[in-house]
């Protein structure tokens, strides 16, 4: 399955992963001797005849705001498995952060490692939308699985209550149904 690799938030569309990288570091190099969180998270919701998945990509400059963006996958059929949902959300996750790999981490690094001493630190998340709760989540049975696959590409998982990004950032995108783009001269409701 190969899904577009393109990323929007609320002022750019059409972003692709290199642009989306150099926002990144601009918006870190705007303040090198801050505290940063890198944070990945994946959130899907089951709408009438498909499944709408939105990845967030997220630079948190610890008490002084972000840089955010995403990217929206559809699956055309309603997902109702947990696990098959649950592991999709952690695939799409783990695709972004294959991407940022050690190259790209180490232009990260590179900016706050000259102010390390001012308090100045970066760390890297995925945040997956599944707690181990088994009171409450009725994904707990699948957390360490994906707690596993997130470690194995060298990131650190983050679960619920926690995971932010993928239950309050992409939530908000995964929740409007799908309404795919008009093409240019298509006929809509019999007006061209």
């Amino acid at each position: 399955m190969s899904h577009p690799m393109e990323f929007r938030n609320t002022t750019e569309r059409g972003l692709d992963l290199v642009t989306v990288h150099e926002r990144i570091l601009h918006f870190m190099r705007l303040e090198p001797a801050a505290t940063y969180k890198f944070i990945i998270g994946t959130d899907c919701q089951v709408h009438s005849g498909h499944t709408k998945f939105i990845t967030g990509v997220v630079i948190q400059r610890m008490g002084k705001g972000a840089w955010a963006c995403y990217r929206q996958v559809i699956v055309h059929r309603a997902l109702h498995s947990i696990r098959e949902k649950l592991s999709m959300e952690t695939a799409l996750s783990e695709e972004i952060a294959m991407y940022f790999d050690e190259t790209k981490r180490q232009d990260m690094e590179n900016i706050i490692l000259p102010h390390l001493y001012q308090g100045a630190s970066f760390d890297m998340y995925i945040h997956i939308d599944a707690g181990d709760d088994e009171n409450k989540n009725r994904t707990a049975k699948f957390v360490q699985e994906m707690v596993r696959r997130v470690e194995s590409v060298g990131m650190v998982p983050v679960i619920k209550p926690d995971c932010y990004v993928a239950s309050a950032y992409a939530n908000r995108f995964s929740k409007k149904p799908y309404q795919p783009p008009y093409e240019e001269g298509e006929v809509l409701d019999g007006i061209q």
